[in-house]
């Protein structure tokens, strides 16, 4: 069974442009042979993470980031049984806070600085569903 799993945590310490490339390398070195595929923002000291895969090793995944001492207050804001994957072509993509993307933070914020925690699930869907088309991702 597929599931998708979305989750926010905030960063426990700043994390600089080395420790997001050893997130990404990591993530998507893991992610790959676990089958699992997905999406990560991080904006203002906020993960904002989309997993999907099979519900054994997303569940694995997602005990293990709670262990992972670059995460605190970590929330699942939406769980459920998908039909497909959406994220097919990649086992992780990041998606940063750059200039191209700031306006797509807002558009979903309630307030000015970029806060996952307080969206519905509905916006958090939608979210997702257009950074699939129109964002820049960090590789």
């Amino acid at each position: 069974m597929l599931i998708q799993l979305t989750y926010a945590s905030r960063t426990s310490r700043v994390l600089g442009p080395a420790d997001i490339k050893d997130i990404l390398s990591a993530s998507q070195r893991n992610n790959a042979r676990a089958g699992i595929t997905g999406a990560l923002c991080l904006n203002n000291g906020i993960f904002l993470q989309q997993l999907e895969g099979d519900r054994a090793a997303v569940n694995a995944l997602y005990h293990r980031l709670l262990k992972d001492t670059r995460h605190k207050d970590t929330a699942v804001l939406d769980f459920g049984e998908i039909p497909h994957r959406r994220f097919t072509s990649w086992s992780m993509g990041l998606l940063g806070s750059v200039d191209a993307n700031r306006q797509l933070f807002l558009k979903y914020s309630s307030t000015p600085d970029f806060d996952p925690f307080s969206m519905s699930t509905l916006m958090l869907r939608s979210f997702f569903d257009e950074i699939l088309q129109n964002v820049r991702w960090l590789e």
